[in-house]
């Protein structure tokens, strides 16, 4: 078959875009032609620009359509407005799916998010009409976004009830949790779930001749213990905890001198750091209250956004590199997060064979939890605080996540213990690393996907 995945960007470090790529990569060994159609330019084989997440009309869209709608006259003109983009993201998706010859289509969030309203009522207008099989993949969903229950209109409304998501007799629905599972099914749909997954069959990261100066590009020497926060910087990563968790650390150093996991010695001039490669998608006041707390709590952070992308290659600046170097050059994953549609950082953490700090979020619990990962645990209660009540300098609305000072305390003695233990160290990435191989690898979903493709039967 031809098949198109389709979203609002690919070829980005966003969980969507790597997915995207996974089921690219198995779609085609499984023997389809696949072809990746969103706004993003210059990458994949389509490109709409008014799908862009990142064009002024659509974020001014979204505002209008959940803050105040104060940018048209009216709700008419709202609408007109959106009608007449769908009219002529319709026309190019036609030209893309008959250029293409496309025999089945796979929007990635494009009916699930509730924005983007042009995007998905041009899609759904190119289903209905050619009857085309479609696999709607949905990572998150509007309704578990507060900010996003609460329509300015009646015509968001309207829309949320018909294309968030759609009801067609040629469409499926794929989510990536049990939860999502459920709440799809109050709402109408029956879905399949379809975890994330990681090749764990490719070559494995490692220092080589591209990266090897890379702990030194940023200041570090073989002695220092790097903690890597590989996700994005967004508040439900809950980047806090990782700060507080690596101050504990660094304020029992002293049980860290000698011999490291590595063979490495750490020294009373070694450096901890925490270091955070990803994406900056916060708040300037997010950012700004994580500046804040590693000052108070004397934690070194490496930002470098600007060093890392999707892949490696040389840039104005010098070399840019990938985020698997990132994982190369680091002895541990910080990984807090307090909400997740699933978790990509924490299949890298296995593969890349890092233990792993993990606050307890709700998906992991259902669909992670029972597999018997080891983890370093947070526990998975928390609660969400003003921070200018504990004393920064931020926008009155900015909260921070806080858990309990003994669970961090004891989740800092157990990585200095498995920091100091070789034998613990392998044995419990390599119990990780099997666990993820044998449930969320590319083999495990070749079969789910098998088991959503339509039968031949059914395309005609």
């Amino acid at each position: 078959m031809n098949i198109a995945l389709a979203h609002f960007r690919v070829g980005e470090t966003d969980g969507v875009s790597l997915e995207m790529e996974k089921w690219k990569t198995v779609m085609e060994r499984m023997g389809h032609k696949v072809f990746l159609l969103s706004g993003t330019m210059d990458y994949g084989d389509g490109h709409i620009p008014d799908m862009s997440l990142h064009g002024e009309v659509f974020k001014r869209q979204q505002k209008n359509a959940y803050d105040r709608l104060e940018d048209y006259p009216s709700q008419g003109h709202f609408e007109r407005e959106i009608e007449l983009m769908a009219g002529t993201i319709e026309s190019q998706l036609d030209a893309f799916l008959d250029r293409n010859e496309i025999d089945l289509l796979v929007p990635n969030n494009i009916f699930s998010l509730g924005v983007g309203f042009p995007i998905a009522l041009a899609f759904y207008r190119a289903i209905l009409k050619r009857k085309l099989f479609t696999i709607c993949h949905h990572h998150d969903f509007y309704w578990e976004r507060p900010h996003l229950l609460r329509p300015t209109c009646d015509l968001v409304r309207r829309y949320q009830s018909y294309l968030f998501p759609p009801s067609l007799p040629w469409i499926r629905h794929v989510v990536i949790n049990r939860p999502a599972g459920q709440a799809l099914r109050e709402h109408g749909c029956v879905a399949t779930v379809i975890p994330n997954v990681f090749d764990f069959d490719r070559d494995p990261w490692t220092i080589d001749d591209f990266n090897r100066g890379l702990r030194a590009e940023l200041g570090l020497s073989p002695n220092d213990l790097v903690f890597l926060q590989g996700t994005r910087v967004s508040e439900r990563k809950a980047i806090e905890l990782s700060i507080q968790f690596v101050a504990q650390v660094q304020q029992k150093r002293d049980k860290l001198n000698g011999t490291l996991y590595n063979a490495q010695r750490f020294t009373p001039e070694s450096k901890i750091v925490l270091f955070m490669p990803g994406l900056l998608e916060a708040p300037k006041g997010y950012i700004l209250l994580l500046k804040q707390l590693a000052e108070k709590e004397g934690v070194s952070i490496i930002w470098a956004s600007d060093t890392f992308g999707a892949f490696r290659g040389e840039g104005p600046k010098g070399k840019k590199y990938s985020l698997w170097d990132a994982y190369a050059i680091s002895d541990w994953i910080t990984y807090p997060s307090v909400l997740e549609g699933w978790g990509n950082q924490f299949l890298e953490g296995l593969f890349a064979q890092k233990p792993m700090l993990v606050f307890e979020y709700p998906v992991y619990k259902t669909d992670i939890e029972p597999f018997g990962f080891q983890v370093v645990s947070l526990g998975d209660q928390m609660r969400a605080v003003p921070a200018v009540r504990e004393g920064f300098d931020v926008p009155p609305h900015m909260e921070m996540v806080e858990v309990e000072p003994a669970k961090i305390a004891s989740a800092a003695d157990r990585a200095i213990e498995l920091l100091k233990d070789p034998e613990g160290y392998r044995e419990l990435v390599e119990i990780n690393f099997q666990l993820g191989k044998s449930y969320f690898s590319y083999t495990a979903l070749s079969k789910l996907i098998a088991s959503v493709l339509p039968e031949p039967g059914e395309m005609e």
